[in-house]
């Protein structure tokens, strides 16, 4: 696995509001650890429903060079970026789990200079369909089915109202 070392690396961080599958306590120690080190760092409220909006500050993430993100699993994170057309680069992205890792090993990583990227490798192509497609797949779903996913209180798609990723910088 190649390390990167060029530059100052980009530090993402991301709440994971909407699905809440981070711990409390580890994204909050993340959080706190990060603003007290003084290293300039990009928070969003939620990826996935950045990447389900095709967010264009996604693009811009991907497109400027080295990165680490705090977030979940390196696979998860790079497909909702090519979701959203914005494929990270292979080579200098490096994903921290905060699902499974504690908050001290991410911590640890996000704040060391070296960029370790574990981007899995494959294809990095965003779906075919346009956006208009795939909201008629809903249509195929049988109705009995359609009525469960659109009445599932986790769905994205029925969640509270969201609010803008916020940008942090110490």
């Amino acid at each position: 696995m190649s390390r990167i070392m060029a530059g100052p690396t980009r530090v993402l961080y991301c709440n994971c509001t909407y699905a809440q599958v981070v711990p409390k306590e580890v994204k909050a120690a993340v959080l706190k650890k990060l603003c007290e080190s003084g290293v300039a760092f990009e928070a969003v409220a939620d990826l996935c429903e950045m990447s389900a909006r095709q967010d264009a500050a996604l693009k811009r993430l991907a497109e400027g060079g080295a990165i680490k993100i705090a977030a979940c699993y390196p696979r998860a994170v790079k497909w909702l970026f090519a979701a959203a057309r914005a494929p990270l680069p292979q080579d200098g992205t490096e994903v921290l789990n905060m699902r499974i890792q504690t908050a001290e090993d991410v911590t640890s990583a996000i704040l060391n200079p070296e960029v370790k990227p574990n981007l899995p490798a494959g294809k990095t192509e965003a779906p075919s369909e346009k956006p208009s497609e795939l909201s008629n797949l809903k249509s195929q779903i049988p109705v009995g089915e359609a009525a469960t996913i659109s009445n599932d209180p986790t769905s994205l798609a029925d969640s509270a109202p969201r609010t803008p990723h916020a940008a942090l910088q110490s």
